[in-house]
């Protein structure tokens, strides 16, 4: 027997109980207090002034405690609130109204967690729900209304994907004079989720625009991803690397920033944000200082990693910084001392067995597997991409062609040891997407015969 759920719905008008300034990464937010009739806690978060005539920005955020704090990647709730709280910082006026008692679109923490195993069994995300016996969505904006009203707030440009939202401020009095969406990069784990939204919700497109449109911020790329399937003993495995036209990754001196335009590395930023990991090699450390974080799309940074047998990537480098955990994947051959540096700025290090110039890449896709990575996009550089496509470790390979021409330079595949064209690595599955003046190409790759 399933425990009652609550919908929401209160009895009379929220009551204030105190106000606070709260500092954030987005700035200082006064935040006044309100609790309902029901029991539940409102906080609005406000910046600037309310005063003046024009629509207050304002978004309705329906707590999740499990992206919010805990940053589960099942939906995309956190990186919407983080989205919320930067647009409000950058308008310099507005509201954030944060509603407990909206979990899991109303049923509460235990049913919302029961209905991911309902999930995991193959419903979706309303289907779940039904099968516990419990609504798709129970929420009720009457509250959310109420507390506008009490900041004097009459009309509001409201940040959503979903129409409800502003169809139940409008019963409650208040005037929504726009929505403004609010999209997300897609995480392999959420595009489900994001998908049914949209389809059995009527939201707007959460995960952004189609890839062969002109690029936004963000941008749906589900169709580089491929069909990224389940494998028994490594992440599935994403390889992109972008090219000139005569096919080189850097010039001699290894120069490649930047190859392609600011329009197909957001795409790679979004291709980033749609997996549980990314990793480079420790000579592209050393030469491009990555950050390997999703700047450019709003969503979450994965996991980086990074392969060093000895251990020479520089302690100051970008990929190390706080954004994200940083995981090396190293041998016993590596200097003592500066694993213990590492270590003890919150690095992970984890020993693989060697192999001839570098790290044993299987051993260290099977570490991530029993780390919990099912997916793993891989950026270079040129030992990488090679070691990887000779030891047939890819299972889709993303190329981006830039209309630049730079003669003699670092090639992207080294020797892979194919001596007859029927031995070489095939290819199947094409997708063609033109994103800005670049070319993405995008293929599946066959196993070995």
């Amino acid at each position: 027997m399933l425990p009652p759920y609550r919908s929401g719905q209160s009895r009379g008008a929220p009551v204030e109980v105190c106000s606070v300034l709260i500092p954030t990464p987005y700035g200082e937010f006064q935040t006044r207090v309100f609790e309902t009739a029901a029991g539940d806690v409102y906080l609005a978060m406000v910046r600037g002034s309310l005063d003046g005539d024009g629509p207050v920005l304002t978004r309705l955020h329906s707590e999740c405690l499990t992206s919010d704090a805990l940053g589960s990647l099942r939906c995309d709730c956190g990186v919407q609130l983080r989205t919320a709280l930067r647009a409000v910082m950058v308008e310099g006026r507005g509201i954030v109204l944060y509603m407990t008692g909206h979990e899991g679109r109303g049923i509460g923490l235990v049913n919302k967690l029961r209905a991911y195993m309902e999930q995991d069994r193959g419903a979706d995300t309303v289907d779940a729900n039904l099968r516990l016996g419990l609504p798709a969505d129970s929420r009720d904006y009457t509250d959310a209304g109420a507390v506008l009203t009490m900041l004097d707030v009459r009309s509001v440009r409201l940040l959503s994907n979903n129409p409800r939202k502003a169809d139940g401020l409008r019963r409650a009095g208040v005037r929504v004079d726009a929505m403004v969406p609010l999209p997300s990069a897609a995480h392999v784990r959420n595009a489900r989720y994001l998908r049914t939204k949209a389809v059995r919700l009527g939201h707007v497109r959460p995960s952004g625009s189609e890839l062969t449109t002109q690029p936004a911020t963000p941008v749906d790329v589900s169709t580089l991803l491929g069909e990224v399937r389940p494998l028994p003993d490594r992440p599935y495995v994403l390889l992109k690397y972008a090219q000139t036209l005569d096919g080189r990754i850097a010039t001699r001196s290894g120069d490649s920033k930047w190859i392609s335009g600011e329009p197909e590395r957001r795409v790679s930023h979004a291709l980033r944000a749609a997996c549980d990991a990314v990793l480079v090699g420790a000579g592209t450390v050393r030469q491009d200082d990555p950050q390997l974080t999703v700047r450019l799309v709003p969503g979450a940074t994965p996991l980086r990693v990074v392969l060093s047998s000895r251990l020479g990537v520089p302690q100051t480098a970008k990929v190390f910084s706080e954004e994200a955990p940083t995981m090396i994947f190293t041998t016993a051959n590596a200097d003592s001392q500066r694993r213990a540096e590492l270590l003890a700025a919150g690095v992970a290090v984890s020993d693989v067995a060697a192999a001839p110039g570098g790290v044993d890449l299987a051993a260290a896709l099977a570490q991530l597997h029993q780390a919990g990575v099912r997916s793993l996009m891989v950026e270079g550089g040129a030992g990488v991409i090679t070691s990887l496509l000779a030891s047939r470790l890819v299972d889709r390979l993303v190329v981006s062609v830039s209309p630049v021409i730079v003669g003699s330079g670092v090639e992207a595949v080294r020797e892979l040891g194919v001596e007859r064209i029927t031995d070489g690595l095939r290819l199947s599955n094409r997708s063609v997407n033109v994103i800005g003046e670049d070319v993405l190409l995008s293929w599946d790759l066959h196993p070995a015969r």
